[in-house]
């Protein structure tokens, strides 16, 4: 059972990763379930400071994903539908331009957003539309830089008990 829970952690924290760059999977709250189901295993010592503070930081996080693109909106004078605009244009940039579309994409759909649906000129849904865009770069970067973390101690974790596990 130990090894089942590990193998199922360790896949939690790829698709964590994943989830970190797109919108519809939690990428931190994932990582965490991935560290989660390590501990629960027996030769893993549980450390329930560890998983609360992680828990709460994983949350945090999540909660940030929604504010910082819509404060950048706004410091660049965008509007709601900037917002709305990035997350549709990730979503279709992903699946038409491939890896690239995941920077295109968000840029692209808020200045689609900003000009169609706010009635902005140009130069202003440009300007919104790159607030939109920084927003979502650090928002997504704030999520792989914690999932990327978990996965570090999710490994550290697992190298120091893998004589046990295996």
């Amino acid at each position: 059972m130990d090894i089942f829970l590990t193998i199922i952690g360790f896949i939690l924290m790829l698709v964590g990763i994943i989830g970190s760059v797109l919108p519809i999977i939690p990428g931190p709250i994932t990582s965490w379930l991935g560290l989660l189901l390590l501990y629960m295993t027996k030769v893993i010592p549980t450390d329930w400071t560890f998983l609360v503070i992680t828990l709460l930081i994983a949350i945090a996080v999540f909660i940030l994903d929604y504010i910082i693109p819509a404060i950048g909106t706004k410091r660049y004078g965008g509007s709601k539908y900037g917002v709305y605009g990035t997350t549709i244009g990730l979503i279709f940039g992903l699946f038409f331009m491939g890896p690239i579309g995941v920077i295109i994409g968000p840029f692209l759909g808020a200045l689609i957003g900003e000009i169609s649906f706010a009635k902005k000129d140009t130069s202003n849904a440009f300007k919104a539309a790159f607030g939109s865009f920084l927003g979502f770069l650090f928002s997504t970067l704030l999520k792989l830089i914690v999932s990327v973390i978990y996965l570090g101690f999710f490994i550290n974790d697992f190298w120091t008990y893998k004589n046990v596990l295996f």
